[in-house]
């Protein structure tokens, strides 16, 4: 079986593996999507994705500056913002969100359970 299972991931593929070790942790997709219409503000952003905790929020947030998806906006104050928009990496994963998003829509039952309003 442990030959079995390492012919697969030969066959997946590193890119295939490298999307899914960053897209396939919570809340990753939900800030890319939230992020796709433009700059954003952190609380903004922590309202619009219902049940994310700051410090999650601030942990995704980071890995997506470091991978190249995101990048941290200070404004100067008073008061002093902090706003994030996508790099042009970040928004060439647009095609495969909408893509992604009308699969669950076709083949989920429950749309993917989540909130109406995220959808």
């Amino acid at each position: 079986m442990a030959d079995h299972d390492a012919q697969v991931c030969k066959s997946v593929g590193t890119g295939m593996t490298r999307v899914f070790e960053l897209f396939g942790k919570r809340w990753t997709g939900l800030i890319v999507a939230t992020l796709m219409p433009g700059e954003v503000r952190f609380a903004e952003l922590r309202r619009a994705i219902p049940g994310i905790s700051e410090r999650m929020l601030s942990d995704r947030l980071a890995e997506l500056t470091g991978v190249g998806l995101v990048v941290r906006e200070v404004e100067e104050g008073p008061p002093l913002r902090v706003a994030y928009r996508l790099t042009a990496a970040g928004e060439a994963l647009e095609p495969a969100l909408k893509e992604l998003g009308r699969w669950a829509e076709k083949h989920l039952a429950d749309g993917g359970g989540c909130p109406e309003a995220l959808r």
